[in-house]
């Protein structure tokens, strides 16, 4: 379905953070495409057109985090106070995070 070796620069579909000027460039350039069935892809795709290129943030753990489950780290506040996106926590576990930071 793709026809380059691989994949333009994209931002894990997480979480991502833009202005509101590239998001209404992004939505004109998106008509513009043919619609790929990876989104991710397809938003690195539009970004592409637009010479625009995605810069990785620490706080997006679009993989999870890795956490000792016995650790005191847990329940301090400034272990989550960097993170923006966490994924694969369960929502008892968000909502913890969440009530310390």
């Amino acid at each position: 379905l793709y026809n380059k070796n691989s994949y333009p620069p994209y931002a894990g579909g997480g979480g991502f953070v833009m202005d509101g000027l590239l998001a209404k460039k992004l939505h004109k350039t998106s008509e513009t495409l043919e619609l790929y069935p990876i989104d991710d892809v397809f938003l690195g795709m539009c970004l592409e057109v637009l010479k625009v290129s995605p810069i990785g943030h620490e706080g997006f753990k679009t993989f999870g985090i890795v956490k000792n489950k016995n650790s005191k780290m847990n329940k301090e506040p400034c272990f989550f106070r960097s993170m923006l996106v966490v994924h694969k926590l369960l929502p008892p576990d968000l909502l913890q995070m969440w009530e310390l930071v």
